[in-house]
């Protein structure tokens, strides 16, 4: 199964549906479309993985990189539509105490936009 990004715009929010498998192939694919994002000041950006089957670590080192970038630009990266395998890799790795994640997209929407 390959990897896909998929970035859309819409209400000031950067939107990034991911699918297929996240790992050390594929994780600079990731890499190249997300962290650009951070550049300009005060980002929004909404990282849906319900298309996402697998994450490895190479992806959470991305992820987690992006986290850092929103930090510094003053802007805020929030997850969302975790699978139970994807989620359990987040909750091992303890990025789910650090990280802002929501259920569903419409969750994340709401809260972004709140």
């Amino acid at each position: 199964m390959s990897f896909e990004a998929q970035l859309n715009v819409e209400h000031a929010i950067n939107w990034l549906s991911l699918s297929g498998r996240l790992d050390s192939a594929t994780a600079n694919d990731l890499e190249q479309v997300l962290l650009p994002l951070f550049a300009a000041p005060a980002p929004t950006v909404l990282v849906d993985f319900a298309g996402l089957g697998y994450i490895s670590s190479a992806g959470l080192r991305v992820v987690l990189m992006a986290a850092k970038r929103a930090k510094q630009a003053g802007g805020r990266l929030m997850l969302c539509g975790l699978s139970s395998a994807v989620r359990e890799v987040f909750e091992i790795s303890g990025f789910l105490k650090i990280l802002e994640v929501s259920d569903s997209r419409a969750e994340a929407e709401r809260l972004l936009l709140a």
